[in-house]
């Protein structure tokens, strides 16, 4: 049905990239989760009156909240494709994931309304009295609330939406729990045992775990994560596909909402180029990288010396030492300056976070290696961190 609707009533559908594309399909989605979310409450609530069951009435109020989890997607999607402005230049994509944490905060919420039902149920239980339409309700809100876990989730992930994905743990989590109501029901009716609170016990636990995971999730994202590695992949490619152009480090992808997302890299260039032609290639990279990734990209250029044997010999001895002490550890900006005493050598080294040793300390045993090598050797060592590492052996 989403697919349909999206072919009829959003222009250019497939071009997930675009921002109002992006829009059109959250407020679709909301749209559709408000529309399906009220009628599961009417008939669970009525089921749930008729039958008794404070599980079933429980988990009516529980599409209910649902229903409101979709209109504050709306307002975030509606907020987060607002145009920069002087306050906010960057845009105000992070809206969404504001707008996923209140999504979260009320399954959270809502898993704890159940919870203290459902003790009630255990302390006091009533005779619940299932019918025809309980089942029926029960039954066709799990098909329901499964169709928007597949739809929520296949359109978050196309447009890489927080709010469509936590909506989507939401909506699994609906799945699971009205499954165990109906199973209790099943098993009152044929054995005459009522579980009816310690099941609502047990789904309001698995209900608030997802709520967890996806604040955890939200807050994450609020914070800053590191970009996927194929997008990093991706932005290299760019770059070294360009004349010149010989390697990139320090690449710090800035996020600020998706459809709002900066670049910053170094990119080496040989020292003995002309800087008017590689300035223009510069230009020409970061036009490409627009255009095909749809990220404002900064590139500063870092000049290598490529001609110079000595300096490229003692770069590999470098390298080897390096990769002696642990691979996980690159090095980059190289270059020696020499004295009639002494030669600098001079780089900087990416180590990662939580590393075994501290940066004073590898920085030590890599500089006491290269001294070790050659007395007139004496390293000058930076430590940066990689910004685009999720982890590291």
């Amino acid at each position: 049905m989403i697919k349909l609707l999206a072919k009829l009533y959003i222009k250019d559908s497939e071009n997930y990239s675009d921002g109002k594309v992006r829009s059109a399909y959250g407020y679709l989605c909301g749209i559709v989760g408000i529309v399906i979310n009220v009628l599961l409450f009417a008939g669970k609530f009525i089921a749930g009156f008729i039958s008794g069951s404070v599980a079933v009435t429980a988990d009516a109020f529980n599409n209910l909240s649902d229903a409101g989890s979709s209109v504050i997607s709306l307002i975030g999607f509606r907020l987060a494709s607002q145009k920069p402005d002087p306050e906010h230049p960057f845009g105000h994509g992070r809206f969404e994931y504001i707008a996923s944490f209140i999504i979260s905060m009320v399954i959270i919420m809502m898993g704890f309304e159940l919870g203290k039902d459902s003790v009630g149920k255990i302390v006091a239980p009533e005779e619940v009295e299932y019918s025809a339409l309980t089942f029926a309700v029960l039954g066709i809100s799990i098909l329901a609330k499964f169709y928007m876990f597949i739809y929520n989730r296949s359109v978050g992930k196309k447009i890489d939406s927080a709010t469509l994905k936590a909506t989507a743990t939401d909506s699994i989590s609906d799945t699971v729990s009205t499954f165990a109501v109906l199973l209790s029901a099943v098993l009152t009716v044929s054995t005459g045992i009522v579980i009816d609170g310690w099941v609502g016990l047990a789904v309001a636990g698995f209900v608030m775990f997802a709520g967890i995971s996806s604040a955890k999730e939200t807050i994450d994202s609020l914070l800053g994560t590191p970009p996927d590695e194929e997008f990093c992949k991706k932005v290299e490619d760019i770059v070294l596909s360009h004349d010149g152009m010989i390697g990139i480090h320090d690449m710090i992808v800035h996020n600020y909402g998706p459809g709002r997302v900066f670049i910053s890299l170094h990119a080496e260039v040989p020292s003995d180029g002309n800087f008017v032609d590689i300035h223009d290639t510069i230009d020409n990279i970061e036009h490409d990288i627009m255009r095909e990734t749809g990220c404002l990209a900064t590139i500063h250029m870092d000049p290598v010396d490529v001609r110079d044997e000595l300096t490229n010999r003692m770069k590999a001895k470098v390298g080897e030492i390096i990769a002696g002490i642990d691979k996980v550890i690159t090095f980059h900006d190289f270059r020696m300056v020499s004295g009639p005493t002494h030669t600098n050598v001079i780089f900087d080294i990416v180590v990662p976070y939580n590393y075994k040793y501290s940066d004073e300390e590898i920085v030590s045993i890599i500089a006491n290696k290269i001294h070790e090598s050659d007395e007139k050797f004496f390293a000058v060592i930076d430590v940066d961190k990689d910004f685009t590492a999720h982890q590291h052996a």
